[in-house]
């Protein structure tokens, strides 16, 4: 384990990712073009693709790291029967649920139950398939859906706020299921699919498309909001939420309704809109 995810046990986590977010919204010229500069340099950050690729226009940190893509810059798998990347990073790990647990690491898992904070909503999950994407500091830091579904419900579970870098992923034991997160429940044409997203150390926020900032303020109770016959349909390759700094998605999909792609390996580069898995028909 290193020094960092050692400290990760006794920093204060939210101070710090308070601290850091008041850094992510400040427009002081000075400050935020350090800390665009700065990402971008450290971090290889490929402008190209932006809708605004000049680093000087962004006016604040927060705007440059929730910066949208130039239109065409990613395209959904052509096949209809596709499932999509939501987003831009790495996987970290995906395939099969076994038994309601969830593979992290090497020696590490959590149960699905436990992810989600609630083992009824679990259930339909328990023989299934997760795919767990890392979002870094250079990638696109917006979530889009899969596949079209209709938000039902909204779970924005308590926690702490670890890195969740390669290491702390290796080390932290059930870090997933330890970690602030918000838990986003579609109901589609084959049945349940959730979308978990991830809080992490300095992550200064969460948003959706429908409900602006989730993250913070930070809870220290579990918060459902019940979004059933409100309407809300995200079509597949739609936006779905934002990172406002990095951090990691979760799929979870039911058996017996996909096949992941055979070509998904841990830590393989990945981009949004590229086959995530494929409906069995």
């Amino acid at each position: 384990m290193s020094l960092l995810t050692s400290l990760t046990y006794v920093l204060p986590h939210r101070f710090l990712s308070s601290l850091a977010r008041r850094l992510a919204y400040s427009t002081s010229p000075g400050t935020k073009q350090w800390l665009i500069d700065t990402v971008t340099r450290k971090f290889d950050v490929d402008l190209s693709e932006a809708a605004e690729p000049d680093p000087r226009a962004y006016p604040s940190f927060n705007a440059f790291f929730t910066r949208a893509l130039k239109p065409g810059a990613r395209v959904a798998d052509p096949d209809p029967r596709a499932l999509l990347m939501p987003a831009d990073g790495h996987v970290s790990q995906c395939g099969a649920i076994e038994d309601g647990r969830i593979f992290q690491a090497k020696g590490q898992s959590f149960t699905a139950a436990e992810l989600l904070g609630d083992a009824t909503a679990a259930e339909p999950f328990r023989n299934g398939l997760f795919a767990t994407v890392y979002l870094s500091p250079r990638d696109y830091h917006r979530v889009h859906m899969p596949w079209t579904g209709t938000l039902r419900e909204t779970v924005h579970v308590p926690g702490r706020l670890f890195s969740v870098g390669t290491d702390a992923v290796a080390n932290v034991p059930r870090l997933f299921a330890r970690n602030e997160r918000l838990v986003c429940h579609f109901d589609t044409d084959f049945g349940p699919m959730v979308s978990v997203m991830v809080g992490a150390l300095l992550v200064s926020g969460v948003e959706t498309v429908w409900s602006g900032e989730e993250i913070p303020a930070y809870g220290t109770a579990i918060t459902r909001k019940d979004y059933r016959g409100k309407g809300i349909t995200l079509e597949r390759f739609a936006e779905m939420a934002r990172f406002n700094y990095g951090s990691t998605v979760i799929v979870l999909l039911p058996p017996g309704v996909a096949m992941l792609s055979p070509e998904l390996k841990a830590e393989s580069p990945v981009r949004l809109g590229q086959r995530l898995a494929m409906r069995i028909e």
